[in-house]
């Protein structure tokens, strides 16, 4: 599992983060990987099964005379997308830790460098406040298909646990931004550069 960079250098002068706080952090973002480690190692695995008995298996069947019904897994396809949403929500999180989201270069080294620790803390503090914000839309869309009782076609499950995983993942970013602005020396490096 990849670990979450070092503090930023921005942070020095300001106070450090807990032994607590550090360890928190770890275990969260170990967590989220595993999650969208096994999300997406669902999706591969159960993609792969599905062509391989349509495509391999069901043919061969066939040539050697024994009758070959659905030969793919039932509602893979769909079972893939809930995964990818769970993965990909997840992901979001991890993007925050490792500090590997795109950030728009736009007025980098407008303030002078004393400065760029104290903005970089309100610059968390508001992105969390924002990502609060967002969470709770998100919210309010999983609770309007528990209210409506939306279901999922073919597999006929209701989509809203699925859906769970995106007021989670954006409160899990809300959570990271937050602790960054508390204790700054959480704050990943950022990459040395954006692709």
């Amino acid at each position: 599992m990849q670990t979450a960079p070092e503090a930023s250098p921005a942070a020095v002068g300001l106070p450090p983060a807990p032994r607590f706080a550090r360890r928190v952090a770890e275990i969260w973002h170990t967590l989220e990987c595993w999650i969208a480690v096994i999300a997406f190692s669902f999706i591969a695995l159960i993609l792969l099964v599905d062509v391989v008995g349509r495509e391999l298996v069901g043919p061969l069947m066939r040539a050697m005379g024994f009758p070959a019904t659905a030969t793919g897994v039932f509602a893979s396809q769909k079972l893939s997308i809930f995964a990818l949403v769970i993965g990909s929500f997840a992901g979001i999180g991890i993007a925050t830790a490792t500090a590997s989201h795109l950030v728009p270069r736009v007025a980098f080294g407008w303030i002078p460098a004393r400065w760029e620790p104290w903005f970089n803390r309100m610059a968390d503090a508001i992105t969390g406040l924002f990502l609060i914000g967002v969470a709770y839309y998100g919210l309010v869309f999983v609770q309007s298909s528990m209210a409506t009782d939306l279901r999922a076609p073919v597999l006929d499950w209701s989509v809203w646990p699925i859906q769970l995983a995106i007021p989670i993942g954006f409160l899990s970013a809300a959570g990271r931004y937050l602790m960054y602005a508390i204790w700054p020396g959480l704050r990943p490096l950022p990459p040395e550069f954006q692709e």
